[in-house]
Protein backbone atom coordinates (compact mmCIF):
# COMPACT_ATOMS: atom_id res chain seq x y z
CA UNK A 1 0.00 0.00 0.00
CA UNK A 2 2.87 2.06 0.61
CA UNK A 3 4.34 1.61 -2.68
CA UNK A 4 1.49 2.96 -4.35
CA UNK A 5 0.80 5.84 -2.38
CA UNK A 6 5.13 6.62 -3.35
CA UNK A 7 4.18 5.63 -7.18
CA UNK A 8 1.26 8.44 -7.02
CA UNK A 9 3.48 11.27 -5.33
CA UNK A 10 5.95 10.90 -7.71
CA UNK A 11 3.70 11.25 -10.94
CA UNK A 12 2.22 14.10 -9.02
CA UNK A 13 5.68 16.31 -8.90
CA UNK A 14 6.39 15.37 -12.32
CA UNK A 15 3.34 16.72 -14.02
CA UNK A 16 4.31 19.44 -11.71
CA UNK A 17 7.28 20.75 -12.91
CA UNK A 18 6.37 20.39 -17.06
CA UNK A 19 4.48 23.33 -16.75
CA UNK A 20 7.33 24.93 -15.75
CA UNK A 21 9.71 23.91 -18.10
CA UNK A 22 7.65 25.38 -20.76
CA UNK A 23 7.46 28.23 -19.49
CA UNK A 24 10.70 29.24 -19.00
CA UNK A 25 11.44 27.93 -22.73
CA UNK A 26 13.79 30.62 -24.55
CA UNK A 27 12.77 33.05 -27.20
CA UNK A 28 14.49 33.27 -30.47
CA UNK A 29 14.27 35.45 -33.38
CA UNK A 30 15.81 35.18 -36.41
CA UNK A 31 17.20 38.27 -37.92
CA UNK A 32 19.57 39.36 -41.59
CA UNK A 33 21.48 42.32 -42.39
CA UNK A 34 23.31 43.34 -45.05
CA UNK A 35 26.19 45.87 -45.89
CA UNK A 36 28.30 46.16 -49.52
CA UNK A 37 31.29 47.91 -50.59
CA UNK A 38 32.68 48.91 -53.65
CA UNK A 39 36.18 46.89 -54.62
CA UNK A 40 38.12 48.72 -57.39
CA UNK A 41 38.80 46.78 -60.37
CA UNK A 42 41.85 46.42 -60.51
CA UNK A 43 42.55 43.41 -62.22
CA UNK A 44 41.86 43.15 -66.51
CA UNK A 45 41.97 39.54 -68.16
CA UNK A 46 41.16 39.15 -71.57
CA UNK A 47 41.23 36.30 -73.89
CA UNK A 48 42.35 36.89 -77.67
CA UNK A 49 42.72 34.16 -80.34
CA UNK A 50 43.98 33.25 -84.08
CA UNK A 51 42.02 31.69 -86.12
CA UNK A 52 42.18 30.69 -89.96
CA UNK A 53 40.53 28.71 -92.34
CA UNK A 54 42.85 26.23 -95.06
CA UNK A 55 42.37 22.85 -97.01
CA UNK A 56 45.10 21.32 -95.03
CA UNK A 57 45.40 21.00 -91.38
CA UNK A 58 49.18 21.18 -91.75
CA UNK A 59 48.65 24.19 -93.72
CA UNK A 60 46.22 25.79 -90.64
CA UNK A 61 48.64 24.74 -88.26
CA UNK A 62 52.00 26.71 -90.03
CA UNK A 63 49.28 29.95 -90.16
CA UNK A 64 48.18 30.02 -86.78
CA UNK A 65 51.30 28.88 -84.89
CA UNK A 66 53.39 31.76 -86.21
CA UNK A 67 50.54 34.11 -85.46
CA UNK A 68 50.41 32.92 -81.84
CA UNK A 69 54.01 33.32 -81.97
CA UNK A 70 54.51 37.01 -83.30
CA UNK A 71 51.79 38.03 -80.21
CA UNK A 72 53.60 36.02 -77.50
CA UNK A 73 56.45 37.96 -78.99
CA UNK A 74 55.00 41.37 -78.45
CA UNK A 75 53.72 40.38 -75.25
CA UNK A 76 56.88 39.30 -74.03
CA UNK A 77 57.91 43.06 -73.73
CA UNK A 78 55.02 43.80 -71.32
CA UNK A 79 56.76 42.29 -68.19
CA UNK A 80 53.83 43.16 -66.31
CA UNK A 81 51.22 41.10 -68.24
CA UNK A 82 51.09 36.98 -67.54
CA UNK A 83 50.26 35.02 -70.65
CA UNK A 84 49.38 31.95 -70.96
CA UNK A 85 48.04 29.37 -73.89
CA UNK A 86 44.27 28.79 -73.42
CA UNK A 87 43.85 25.67 -76.14
CA UNK A 88 43.64 25.23 -79.60
CA UNK A 89 40.59 23.78 -81.05
CA UNK A 90 40.53 22.23 -85.15
CA UNK A 91 37.30 21.86 -86.80
CA UNK A 92 35.95 20.83 -89.78
CA UNK A 93 34.16 22.33 -92.34
CA UNK A 94 31.75 20.49 -94.55
CA UNK A 95 30.11 20.99 -97.90
CA UNK A 96 26.68 20.54 -99.40
CA UNK A 97 27.31 16.68 -99.85
CA UNK A 98 28.27 16.13 -96.29
CA UNK A 99 32.00 16.02 -97.31
CA UNK A 100 35.20 17.78 -95.69
CA UNK A 101 36.47 20.56 -97.74
CA UNK A 102 38.05 22.70 -95.50
CA UNK A 103 39.60 22.98 -91.85
CA UNK A 104 39.26 25.99 -89.35
CA UNK A 105 41.68 26.14 -86.32
CA UNK A 106 41.90 28.49 -83.09
CA UNK A 107 44.49 29.01 -80.68
CA UNK A 108 43.73 31.21 -78.05
CA UNK A 109 45.72 32.99 -75.66
CA UNK A 110 44.90 34.62 -72.07
CA UNK A 111 46.33 37.62 -70.37
CA UNK A 112 46.04 39.10 -67.41
CA UNK A 113 48.06 42.01 -65.43
CA UNK A 114 47.05 44.61 -62.73
CA UNK A 115 48.29 47.55 -65.26
CA UNK A 116 45.68 48.45 -67.14
CA UNK A 117 47.38 51.10 -68.97
CA UNK A 118 49.87 48.29 -70.53
CA UNK A 119 47.10 45.95 -71.20
CA UNK A 120 45.04 48.64 -73.18
CA UNK A 121 48.35 49.48 -75.00
CA UNK A 122 49.33 45.46 -75.64
CA UNK A 123 45.73 44.55 -76.54
CA UNK A 124 46.13 47.42 -79.44
CA UNK A 125 48.95 46.10 -81.20
CA UNK A 126 47.64 42.73 -81.04
CA UNK A 127 44.43 43.74 -82.66
CA UNK A 128 45.69 43.66 -86.11
CA UNK A 129 46.58 40.12 -86.44
CA UNK A 130 44.59 38.53 -83.43
CA UNK A 131 40.78 38.55 -82.63
CA UNK A 132 39.59 39.47 -78.67
CA UNK A 133 36.78 36.90 -77.36
CA UNK A 134 36.52 38.81 -73.73
CA UNK A 135 37.80 41.40 -72.23
CA UNK A 136 36.83 42.17 -68.16
CA UNK A 137 37.86 44.26 -65.02
CA UNK A 138 37.63 42.91 -62.22
CA UNK A 139 39.22 43.19 -58.14
CA UNK A 140 42.02 41.82 -57.67
CA UNK A 141 41.78 38.61 -54.68
CA UNK A 142 43.68 41.10 -52.09
CA UNK A 143 41.31 43.86 -53.14
CA UNK A 144 38.19 41.81 -53.38
CA UNK A 145 38.87 40.11 -49.68
CA UNK A 146 39.42 43.93 -47.79
CA UNK A 147 36.14 45.32 -49.56
CA UNK A 148 34.70 41.98 -48.11
CA UNK A 149 36.28 42.39 -44.79
CA UNK A 150 35.11 45.82 -44.19
CA UNK A 151 31.43 44.83 -45.60
CA UNK A 152 31.38 42.18 -42.86
CA UNK A 153 32.24 44.57 -40.12
CA UNK A 154 29.60 46.61 -41.46
CA UNK A 155 27.19 43.70 -41.35
CA UNK A 156 27.59 42.56 -38.11
CA UNK A 157 26.97 46.38 -36.58
CA UNK A 158 23.72 46.38 -38.52
CA UNK A 159 22.68 43.12 -36.64
CA UNK A 160 23.47 44.11 -33.74
CA UNK A 161 21.71 47.60 -34.16
CA UNK A 162 18.46 45.50 -35.12
CA UNK A 163 18.74 42.84 -32.54
CA UNK A 164 19.29 46.16 -29.66
CA UNK A 165 15.97 47.56 -31.31
CA UNK A 166 13.96 44.49 -31.02
CA UNK A 167 15.16 43.20 -27.52
CA UNK A 168 14.61 47.32 -26.26
CA UNK A 169 11.41 47.04 -27.86
CA UNK A 170 9.93 43.83 -25.44
CA UNK A 171 12.07 44.78 -22.54
CA UNK A 172 14.44 42.20 -22.67
CA UNK A 173 18.43 41.42 -22.73
CA UNK A 174 19.52 39.34 -25.26
CA UNK A 175 22.61 37.62 -26.90
CA UNK A 176 23.92 36.23 -30.23
CA UNK A 177 22.87 32.48 -30.21
CA UNK A 178 24.10 31.67 -34.32
CA UNK A 179 25.50 33.84 -37.23
CA UNK A 180 25.80 33.16 -40.31
CA UNK A 181 28.34 34.98 -43.10
CA UNK A 182 27.51 34.64 -47.18
CA UNK A 183 29.02 37.13 -49.26
CA UNK A 184 28.58 37.77 -53.14
CA UNK A 185 29.86 40.25 -56.06
CA UNK A 186 28.15 42.44 -58.82
CA UNK A 187 29.93 43.84 -61.84
CA UNK A 188 29.30 47.23 -62.47
CA UNK A 189 30.06 46.76 -66.21
CA UNK A 190 29.62 45.12 -69.20
CA UNK A 191 31.84 42.20 -70.14
CA UNK A 192 33.16 42.89 -73.33
CA UNK A 193 32.73 40.66 -76.52
CA UNK A 194 33.77 40.59 -79.98
CA UNK A 195 34.32 38.85 -83.31
CA UNK A 196 37.91 38.63 -84.91
CA UNK A 197 37.60 41.06 -88.12
CA UNK A 198 35.77 43.75 -85.98
CA UNK A 199 38.56 43.82 -84.23
CA UNK A 200 41.42 43.70 -86.59
CA UNK A 201 40.83 46.87 -88.19
CA UNK A 202 42.37 49.28 -85.73
CA UNK A 203 45.63 48.57 -83.51
CA UNK A 204 45.31 51.81 -80.91
CA UNK A 205 45.11 51.60 -77.99
CA UNK A 206 42.03 49.34 -76.24
CA UNK A 207 40.35 51.65 -74.12
CA UNK A 208 39.14 50.76 -70.81
CA UNK A 209 37.14 52.22 -67.84
CA UNK A 210 38.05 50.39 -64.21
CA UNK A 211 34.61 51.05 -62.38
CA UNK A 212 34.48 48.81 -59.61
CA UNK A 213 32.68 45.64 -57.94
CA UNK A 214 30.08 45.81 -55.44
CA UNK A 215 30.95 43.06 -52.69
CA UNK A 216 27.78 42.08 -50.71
CA UNK A 217 27.71 40.64 -47.38
CA UNK A 218 24.62 39.05 -45.99
CA UNK A 219 24.24 37.84 -42.18
CA UNK A 220 21.65 35.92 -40.69
CA UNK A 221 21.41 34.56 -37.23
CA UNK A 222 19.04 33.99 -33.91
CA UNK A 223 19.09 35.78 -31.12
CA UNK A 224 18.04 34.52 -27.63
CA UNK A 225 16.15 37.16 -25.81
CA UNK A 226 17.14 36.47 -21.59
Amino acid sequence: MNCKLRLIGTVVVLALIQPIHALSAPTLIELTADANRPAVNDLVRSTVFAEATGSTANELSKQVSKLIADALRTAKSYPGIKVQSSGTSTYPNYSKSGKIDSWRMRSDLLLESSDTAAMSDLLGKLQSTLGVSSLVLLPSPETRKTAENEAILDAITAFKVRAKVIADALGQRYHIKQLSVNSSSQLNQPVFRAAAKSMALDSAPMPMEAGDTQVNVNISGQIELE
